[in-house]
């Protein structure tokens, strides 16, 4: 058996919630999943999720030191043991699971593995607290992340709130990150990497201090390459006895999943990693009011917002390098803004801890006197810190990630939905739907998972978001959300509202990268020698996702099973009426079938009895002959017989049947002449035509009547309809009009007007048998004529494929002062028929498209000459008036 089931995410195709996750059967996410809160949700204290997170942490630190000091052991963090896994060659701890071929291992090469108490000679974790200028950056490339950190330190007491708890002589450490909305709490041990191999297993070092006599070579080489800050593989502080940015590395990289997880990203993305603010990208192109963004904005940094800055986004990539000492494609944090005798000034910092702004204000450039040094506090030296102007800062750097702080007076919402993403972009008929109580300020945020925290198995989509926002119950929006160009991750929009409800309207646009692997392929190519690696991110991936596990309102289900009841009724009414149709058609056919039968039994008869009567008068001529008689009367006729067809439905109408052979005409001929001529001679002839000698001739039509009687015929065809009693069948012999009633034919001539009182009683239980006969208890009619072979498949459009099969996860939240908040998700009711053929799109309002779908009663005139046109109109129109009232 498998250990995972293969290809089970989100972003391949999916039918069923069940295919959701990685790992199977799960029982931590089914709990998480439980606990996200579904419905109508009320606001809580910005920081109440914080104070919740950090309660956890502590008590789970403090839980493993009490099991530490009883066994008398340091920690060892058996989930990203470090340690056993560099010795082991694992890697699991520095390399992803392979996303593709050239990015299944990292450069990572680090040597050797101590704890702190090893690495350092007297370790403290804050050194005169944490401040930007202790951060140096390692070898991996968290440039932003260390970024975020340099930002963090200028307000103070930020990092302490990073950093919960901890026992340095246990070596155990606890800190709080916050993702996907919520604060979540991390607990490593304090082994860290070296760049250096340990004495023991080093070839050239350990060759060049073996190389003259020494006291003690080993612990020489351990003081050289592997004690202070300087041994360490990864970030390091500026003091040689400070550890905690390593160790809060370390955690950050540990809640990933490795260290090649937090390479490249967003100085902003940290931020709200590290502080649980909302992070909206900045061009400095777009910036509208310079003189307000400087005011409003930048002069509050380290107050209501903290500030990153970076370069050469939109940079040439064969142009790599600085400019002017600033670093293309690089983060640097805004550390302090001032405006001092009309000059304006910022402070910068580069997360290297080298590497500086060469231009005005610069260190050592001639703006710098001993008045400004004394007045901004200022000492030269290339530590990664210069101050820069206004100007050059919106002149050198394209993009600002601004981070806005909450503090405990906002309170804040959120809810989370699944969505399955079409092909085409337009906005989503599931939407978010908020309620203030009072006018307040509000930050609107929507966010997609991040899908750091489980990289290799994110799947081949990548989806940028936007929304609008509407008053309930208008179509114009008030507001759409900022668009981040870079940060795919979440967008926002801030503005004050009025009380009332109002819906957050989502676009989302999905890209594939087929040069990715799929979550098949990277499980397959990991579940034997990566298993442990692959329960852990797996592990991420579906606690990550059992946000988006929909749960049904208790006004859905009972809207939902209102319609199935609507539908089933339907549906068994139309079987019904299905049923009625088969029945009155099997008794239509039978009906029809035995008047054929009838007509042509009738038709026989009718031909028997007129040649008989045919023979009779030869008989009689001879007779005639013989004794003299009158020998005129004709012997040549033929049997005359007429048969009609049409016979009439209506119960007081007569319908007639002409019987006739081929020779009919020559006998009505020979009939008339008799008649001419010897019409008592004929008459006499006739009565004495009698079979029995008692009957005249002029009762031939009972004759025939009474063989045409049911209880020798059957039912005869008809034509134009059905036969009722109380219908007259004509049947007409010669001249002689025999009419006949419906009735004679028998109590088995049914009438068919009757049929559906008689047909209309179908029961329930042939109603549920039909059910049962059909394969999902769906009506499948018997076709019509002759069976109809299936359609050609045709060739698969990628382009009509529905819809990539791409689902993704979003959650909204909502920030609001001065009012609290619910939300709820508001998803279309599918189960309600719609009679729309096609769904409208709905445009914004600077979509090339939307000239086209706005209506007016009258078109004004859009130029002077449609103008002169106008006016010529009605100036003939007056005179044509004026000439009708003359005349």
């Amino acid at each position: 058996m498998p250990l995972m089931s293969f290809g089970k995410s989100l972003n391949l195709p999916l039918q069923d919630e069940a295919l959701s996750h990685i790992l199977p059967k799960n029982v931590y996410t089914k709990k998480a999943g439980d606990s996200v809160p579904k419905g109508l949700v009320p606001a809580e204290n910005a920081v109440a999720s914080y104070e919740e997170a950090v309660e956890i942490c502590k008590a789970k630190v403090a839980q493993i030191v009490k099991e530490c000091r009883r066994v008398n052991q340091k920690y060892r963090d058996q989930h990203f043991d470090i340690e056993f896994d560099l010795k082991w060659g694992r890697r699991d701890c520095l390399d992803p699971l392979g996303i593709s071929e050239e990015a299944s291992k990292s450069n990572f090469r680090p040597r050797s593995v101590k704890r702190v108490g090893d690495i350092f000679d007297e370790p403290q974790f804050y050194i005169d607290d944490a401040t930007a200028s202790d951060v140096r950056q390692g070898r991996d490339g968290d440039c932003w992340f260390m970024a975020a950190l340099c930002t963090l330190s200028n307000k103070k007491g930020l990092i302490e709130r990073v950093c919960v708890a901890r026992d340095e002589k246990v070596g155990v450490y606890g800190f709080v990150f916050h993702r996907d909305f919520q604060w979540r709490s991390e607990v490593i041990d304090d082994k860290l990497y070296l760049t250096r191999s340990d004495y023991d297993e080093s070839i050239q070092e350990r060759e060049l201090f073996d190389d003259r006599v020494r006291i003690n070579s080993e612990e020489e080489y351990r003081k050289i390459y592997q004690t202070g800050s300087g041994a360490l593989y990864f970030a390091q502080c500026k003091d040689q006895n400070e550890t905690w940015l390593p160790l809060m590395e370390k955690a950050y990289a540990k809640a990933h999943g490795d260290y090649a997880a937090i390479e490249g990203g967003f100085t902003g993305e940290g931020l709200e990693d590290l502080t649980g603010g909302v992070t909206t990208e900045l061009l400095t192109s777009d910036i509208l009011d310079k003189e307000q963004f400087w005011k409003d904005e930048l002069l509050k940094v380290n107050q209501d917002f903290l500030f990153g800055c970076s370069t050469g986004i939109f940079r040439n990539w064969g142009t790599w390098g600085n400019r002017k000492g600033i670093q293309e494609g690089h983060a640097y944090s805004v550390m302090k803004a001032v405006e001092v005798d009309d000059k304006r000034l910022l402070l910068l910092k580069n997360p290297w801890g080298e590497g500086e702004w060469n231009g005005p204000w610069s260190d050592g450039s001639k703006e710098w006197t001993p008045y400004w040094m004394e007045k901004l506090d200022h000492k030269f030296g290339d530590d990664g810190a210069f101050w820069i102007s206004y100007d050059d800062l919106l002149r050198k750097y394209q993009s600002f990630d601004r981070t806005r702080l909450f503090s405990p007076e906002w309170e804040v919402t959120q809810q989370w939905t699944s969505l399955t993403i079409p092909w085409v972009v337009d906005y989503h008929d599931t939407k978010f739907s908020f309620t203030l109580e009072k006018d307040a300020s509000v930050v609107v945020v929507l966010s997609q998972l991040d899908d750091r925290y489980f990289k290799g198995l994110k799947g081949q989509y990548r989806y940028q978001l936007s929304f609008r926002i509407h008053k309930a119950g208008e179509d114009e929006y008030i507001v759409r959300s900022h668009g981040n160009y870079r940060m795919s991750r979440s967008v926002s929009a801030e503005l004050d509202l009025e009380a009332g409800e109002y819906h957050v309207v989502m676009r989302i646009a999905a890209e594939r990268d087929t040069s990715v692997k799929t979550v098949e392929d990277v499980i397959r190519e990991n579940c034997k020698d990566r298993r442990d690696k692959l329960l852990r991110i797996g592990l991420a991936y579906d606690l990550a996702h059992s946000k988006g596990k929909i749960v049904e309102t208790e006004e859905e289900k009972k809207g939902k099973k209102e319609a199935e009841d609507k539908k089933k009724q339907k549906e068994r009414a139309a079987i019904k009426e299905k049923l009625i149709k088969e029945k009155k058609d099997r008794r239509h056919n039978t009906v029809k079938e035995k008047r054929k039968m009838k007509a042509a039994k009738a038709k026989r008869e009718a031909r028997a009895a007129e040649k008989e009567r045919i023979a009779k008068l030869e008989k009689e001529k001879r007779a005639a002959g013989k004794s003299g008689g009158n020998t005129d009367v004709k012997t040549d006729a033929k049997p005359h017989l007429q048969v009609g067809t049409e016979v009439m439905t209506s119960g007081d109408q007569t319908s007639s049947v002409d019987l006739k052979d081929s020779s009919s005409a020559a006998v009505d001929e020979t009939q008339k002449e008799q008649d001419e001529k010897e019409p008592e001679t004929s008459t006499a002839t006739s009565d004495s035509n009698t079979t029995s000698g008692d009957k005249k001739p002029d009762t031939v039509k009972d004759d025939v009547t009474e063989k045409l009687k049911p209880s020798t015929l059957d039912a005869p065809a008809t034509t134009h309809g059905s036969i009722a009693p109380t219908d007259t069948l004509t049947v007409r012999i010669n001249d002689n009009t025999i009419s006949v009633a419906g009735s004679a034919f028998g109590g088995d001539f049914e009438d068919l007007s009757d049929t559906d009182s008689n047909v209309s009683e179908v029961t329930d239980h042939d109603i549920d048998a039909e059910l049962a006969s059909t394969d999902d208890g769906l009506m499948q009619y018997p076709p019509l004529g002759p069976p109809v072979p299936p359609p050609m498949e045709e060739e698969d459009d990628e382009f009509q494929r529905e819809p990539w099969n791409a689902i993704v996860v979003v959650g909204v939240r909502v920030y609001s002062k001065g009012s609290s908040v619910s939300i709820k998700v508001a998803r279309p009711r599918t189960w309600e028929e719609d009679d729309s053929d096609e769904k409208e799109q709905q445009l914004d309002v600077d979509d090339s498209a939307a000239d086209a779908t706005k209506t007016t009663d009258v078109a004004p005139p859009s130029t002077e000459v449609d103008k002169q046109l106008l006016e010529d109109k009605v100036e003939e129109a007056k005179i044509e008036e004026a000439a009708a009232a003359a005349k």
